[in-house]
Protein backbone atom coordinates (compact mmCIF):
# COMPACT_ATOMS: atom_id res chain seq x y z
CA UNK A 1 0.00 0.00 0.00
CA UNK A 2 1.34 3.40 -0.94
CA UNK A 3 1.66 6.00 1.79
CA UNK A 4 1.10 9.66 1.02
CA UNK A 5 3.49 12.24 2.41
CA UNK A 6 0.87 13.64 4.79
CA UNK A 7 -0.20 10.22 6.06
CA UNK A 8 3.37 9.04 6.55
CA UNK A 9 4.24 12.28 8.32
CA UNK A 10 1.20 11.98 10.56
CA UNK A 11 2.03 8.39 11.49
CA UNK A 12 5.69 9.19 12.14
CA UNK A 13 4.75 12.23 14.22
CA UNK A 14 2.31 10.29 16.36
CA UNK A 15 4.84 7.48 16.80
CA UNK A 16 7.60 9.94 17.75
CA UNK A 17 5.28 11.64 20.23
CA UNK A 18 4.33 8.32 21.75
CA UNK A 19 8.00 7.31 22.01
CA UNK A 20 8.90 10.61 23.67
CA UNK A 21 5.95 10.22 26.03
CA UNK A 22 7.05 6.72 26.95
CA UNK A 23 10.54 7.97 27.86
CA UNK A 24 9.07 10.52 30.24
CA UNK A 25 6.26 8.35 31.62
CA UNK A 26 6.67 7.34 35.25
CA UNK A 27 4.68 4.11 35.38
CA UNK A 28 3.71 1.21 33.15
CA UNK A 29 0.11 2.34 33.34
CA UNK A 30 1.05 5.71 31.84
CA UNK A 31 3.03 3.98 29.11
CA UNK A 32 0.08 1.76 28.19
CA UNK A 33 -2.25 4.76 28.20
CA UNK A 34 0.10 6.74 25.91
CA UNK A 35 0.46 3.79 23.54
CA UNK A 36 -3.29 3.30 23.45
CA UNK A 37 -3.84 6.99 22.66
CA UNK A 38 -1.22 6.82 19.90
CA UNK A 39 -2.91 3.79 18.35
CA UNK A 40 -6.29 5.53 18.46
CA UNK A 41 -4.81 8.67 16.89
CA UNK A 42 -3.23 6.69 14.07
CA UNK A 43 -6.45 4.77 13.49
CA UNK A 44 -8.44 8.02 13.29
CA UNK A 45 -5.89 9.58 10.94
CA UNK A 46 -5.89 6.56 8.64
CA UNK A 47 -9.70 6.35 8.65
CA UNK A 48 -9.99 10.06 7.82
CA UNK A 49 -7.44 9.70 5.02
CA UNK A 50 -9.23 6.69 3.57
CA UNK A 51 -12.57 8.51 3.72
CA UNK A 52 -11.06 11.47 1.88
CA UNK A 53 -9.57 9.21 -0.78
CA UNK A 54 -12.87 7.37 -1.15
CA UNK A 55 -14.76 10.64 -1.53
CA UNK A 56 -12.27 11.86 -4.14
CA UNK A 57 -12.58 8.63 -6.13
CA UNK A 58 -16.38 8.72 -5.93
CA UNK A 59 -16.40 12.35 -7.09
CA UNK A 60 -14.03 11.55 -9.94
CA UNK A 61 -16.04 8.56 -11.16
CA UNK A 62 -19.29 10.52 -10.84
CA UNK A 63 -17.87 13.36 -12.95
CA UNK A 64 -16.55 10.91 -15.56
CA UNK A 65 -20.07 9.57 -16.07
CA UNK A 66 -21.37 12.93 -17.27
Amino acid sequence: MMCGKFTCGMILGVAAGAAAGMMVAASRRDVRRAASKAVRSVNHAVNDAMDSISDAVDSFTHNMGR
